[in-house]
């Protein structure tokens, strides 16, 4: 997919752009905003310009203005590579998506691919492949003939699963995240699949895993019941969330990902066919240097 564009094509919009960011950067959040506006008045088809506009603004405490700007990001860019309708949605301009859009989700991971191992694991202490690998072990500490790895990333949940499969198969909607995934060598097959429209076809596996994968799903049912028709009886669905608070079945966060409570998870698994063996909260990552609540979910279909 291609990137939006990062330069605004302008190289004086670009320089008070520039400028902008380093009034941000010293905390003037409202003379940035100001600054940044009169960039766009020499580009005003740059739609990352105005997208970043709505966030200084944001954090100027303009709520007003950082929707109409985010409204105008969306209407250049169609597909919201940038997420400015989650944006919206976090400020009650719009009602909360139940997933974000396809482009956003598929731009985030491309922009990321080459730093996400490093990032991830060294600087956010990313947990989640050791804890559902270990939760899989407690409820079923045995082979699987076919794993399928979803939004399987760069490969960290295969090297996991790679020594308990006979085959391993991993699909992504990101193709730069593919790409690095390929060169470890880990999975029998690869395949970039949008999970919002997700479907398999070959041999039913015995496991599905989805590690860190449904932050960036909100209404969990659809893609439960599709998990539910595809396992082989009596095979296993492992993954993990961000833990909401209960008064909730899922919400989207600042963050722009969504959490998800612990009692509608129970709820759409059984609703899908799927009895939980196991749901333990552990602290899966840092995000700002603050601990982030996870459930870590292992369920069956029944044999």
């Amino acid at each position: 997919m291609k990137p939006l564009q990062a330069s605004s094509g302008d190289v004086l919009a670009d320089r008070r752009a520039d400028y902008a960011e380093m009034l941000f950067a010293s905390g003037d959040h409202a003379p940035a905003a100001d600054l940044l506006r009169g960039a766009l008045e020499l580009a005003p088809a740059w739609a990352l310009g105005w997208f970043r506009l709505g966030e200084m603004y944001e954090a100027a405490g303009d709520f007003s203005a950082a929707g109409n700007a985010w409204e105008t990001a969306r209407g250049l860019d169609p597909q919201d590579r940038a997420g400015a309708g989650l944006k919206l949605a976090l400020i009650g301009q719009i009602p909360e998506p139940e997933a974000p859009p396809s482009a956003f989700v598929e731009a985030l991971f491309d922009r990321y691919a080459d730093k996400f191992d490093a990032s991830l694991v060294d600087k956010l202490g990313y947990r989640v492949p050791g804890l559902l690998f270990d939760a899989l072990q407690a409820q079923a500490a045995r082979r699987f003939r076919l794993a399928l790895d979803l939004g399987c990333g760069t490969g960290l949940m295969g090297e996991r699963l790679r020594p308990v499969s006979e085959r391993l198969e991993g699909i992504d909607i990101s193709a730069a995240m593919l790409r690095k995934a390929r060169a470890k060598r880990l999975y029998d097959r690869l395949e970039k699949v949008d999970l919002q429209d997700f479907r398999h076809a070959g041999d039913a596996p015995d496991l599905v895993t989805a590690a860190d994968v449904f932050l960036y799903v909100g209404d969990l049912a659809g893609v439960a019941a599709a998990v539910s028709r595809l396992l082989a009886p009596g095979g296993l669905f492992a993954f993990s969330v961000e833990k909401l608070a209960e008064g909730e079945e899922y919400a989207l966060q600042p963050s722009r990902r969504y959490a998800h409570a612990e009692g509608y998870l129970r709820r759409v698994l059984g609703g899908a066919g799927l009895e939980v063996l196991s749901l333990q909260e552990h602290n899966i990552r840092h995000d700002r240097r603050q601990p982030v609540a996870g459930l870590i979910v292992v369920a069956a279909r029944s044999p």
